[in-house]
């Protein structure tokens, strides 16, 4: 229902600088400076409609996390691994590594894991992961390599 009412009032303001533009009076101060207002009030409902329309489609990042099994000892994710990046924080905060896994695809996917994993996912290799999420990162249980 919102997204007809946007696209309605979306195209509203358009039908008035068609008029204003069919009977010539844009080469006025009143007339162009109305044109412009009435273009910024469709675009701005223009975006709710797209923005609509995009809450509405599934995402390439949703599907992925969907293909990430839960398993009894926690998520497990199969890919090759593209990088490895290790962070080290602050005294007192766990290092992080980011790791970045591809399924053959176009797609892959970015994940969070505490400590250094540099030696434990070697680039290029394919792995099925296991791991359990923690507030901000993931911890590694186990990794095959295939």
């Amino acid at each position: 229902m919102m997204l007809v009412l946007s696209l309605l009032l979306a195209l509203v303001p358009l039908l008035g600088t068609a008029w204003i533009l069919l009977y010539g009076s844009i080469t006025t101060v009143d007339g162009l400076f109305m044109s412009l207002i009435l273009l910024a009030m469709s675009g701005i409902l223009g975006i709710n409609v797209l923005l609509e329309l995009k809450k509405r489609t599934p995402s390439v990042r949703r599907q992925s996390m969907a293909k990430a099994k839960a398993t009894s000892s926690g998520m497990m994710q199969r890919g090759r691994v593209e990088k490895v990046d290790f962070y080290e924080a602050n005294v007192g905060l766990p290092n992080k590594s980011i790791v970045i896994l591809s399924n053959g695809a176009k797609s892959s996917q970015m994940l969070v894991f505490e400590g250094d994993m540099r030696n434990a996912l070697p680039t290029g290799r394919n792995v099925e992961i296991t791991f359990r999420k923690e507030s901000s990162h993931n911890v590694l249980l186990n990794v095959n390599y295939s």
